[in-house]
């Protein structure tokens, strides 16, 4: 597999459709400009859908990719090590933020068990039946994954991306459920992006307190100096310092611009991804929004490689695809505006005068 392969297969979101969207918002009953970003918004998703009016955003769905990293052992996190699976078990038993509000806000959420470390009985079969392998390697001393193994994930996330387009999903809400993930995460942007690791170290979804920090920058330092010699090559760098879970966003993100699905992406973890599926198809962030500012700085470093503009920021930090699905209420009003709102009525245009007969003389 060469991820690159992917460049003559995503196209942007039709352009021309975007002017025609445009157009028709210039006809509204309301003054253009008169709803910010969300015509911006309206615009982007007719463009993505190639029609106008914009269809309204009826199937959302929550994509939810879990795995626990083996990072998490040397103390970076605010999770114990090996302890996504309560965060998926929360999420089953709508105990978690982001069960609550897809109940809410009318989105389906889907939970796909990349690379838990936990017994597969623990959870249903339909969670843990696409499971790459059991947790991932110490980034800062081993690899994360098998070249075999980070071609399989990106694989998984490929299936899962075309069995949302064929099931009518009409746009994802990108998720993560992970220990140790913003660690993985902020070494990919750190690489991608030529800086060090203080400058991407962030306190994670359960903020660390200032020891905890220090060892998360030793960490991504150290599996920096790994990632640096496999940067031309993204499998391997997925391969060297990232895991079951990233590999498989990265390849869900490329398919869904592949079937021009579009997405919203919420924390680092997919930010991340995000970057690593921009290094192999350029055109492929055109399909993606950013829902949310989490705080964490390698978030900010990616979307901004990336040119996007986070929706939100309410300092969510909670992860799970909270902050993205917050947004998609916004991306649900712009549709449903530019859909259902009447055009103005033409005005009648003033009739000209006519000339006047010059008198007749006897």
């Amino acid at each position: 597999m060469n991820l690159d392969d992917f460049s003559d297969l995503i196209e942007r979101p039709d352009n021309g459709v975007r002017r025609d969207a445009e157009e028709r918002r210039e006809r509204l009953s309301v003054p253009a400009g008169a709803f910010g970003r969300l015509d911006e918004l309206a615009e982007w998703l007719a463009a993505a859908q190639g029609r106008v009016p914009v269809r309204p955003v009826e199937q959302p769905r929550v994509v939810l990719f879990a795995a626990d990293h083996g990072i998490a052992a040397a103390g970076v996190s605010g999770r114990p090590a090996g302890g996504a699976h309560a965060l998926v078990r929360a999420v089953l038993d709508g105990a978690s933020p982001v069960s609550v509000l897809a109940g809410r806000f009318g989105a389906s959420v889907r939970v796909v068990d990349a690379g838990l470390d936990c017994d597969p009985g623990m959870l249903p079969e339909d969670v843990v039946r696409h499971r790459v392998r059991r947790g991932s390697g110490r980034i800062d001393v081993e690899d994360a994954l098998t070249r075999e193994e980070a071609e399989a994930a990106v694989r998984l996330g490929v299936r899962i991306a075309d069995e949302e387009a064929d099931s009518g999903t009409d746009l994802v809400v990108l998720g993560d459920l992970s220990v140790g993930g913003t660690t993985v995460a902020a070494v990919l942007v750190a690489a991608l992006c030529g800086t060090d690791a203080s400058v991407v170290t962030g306190r994670g979804g359960v903020p660390i307190d200032d020891l905890a920090w220090m060892r998360k920058c030793a960490a991504i330092r150290d599996a920096l100096r790994r990632a640096r010699p496999v940067l031309g090559d993204q499998l391997a760098l997925l391969a060297a310092v990232g895991g079951a879970d990233l590999a498989a966003i990265t390849g869900f993100l490329l398919q869904c611009a592949v079937r021009r699905t579009p997405v919203v992406l919420d924390g680092v973890v997919s930010a991340a991804c995000g970057l690593v599926a921009q290094r192999a198809a350029f055109r492929a962030p055109d399909w993606w929004l950013a829902g949310q500012a989490s705080g964490e700085p390698a978030q900010a470093k990616a979307l901004d490689r990336m040119a996007l503009n986070p929706l939100l920021s309410h300092g969510v930090t909670v992860g799970e695809g909270t902050g993205a699905l917050l947004a998609l209420p916004l991306v649900q009003a712009a549709a449903a505006l530019a859909a259902e709102l009447p055009e103005r009525a033409e005005e009648p245009q003033p009739e000209e005068p006519q000339p006047e007969e010059p008198a007749r003389k006897d």
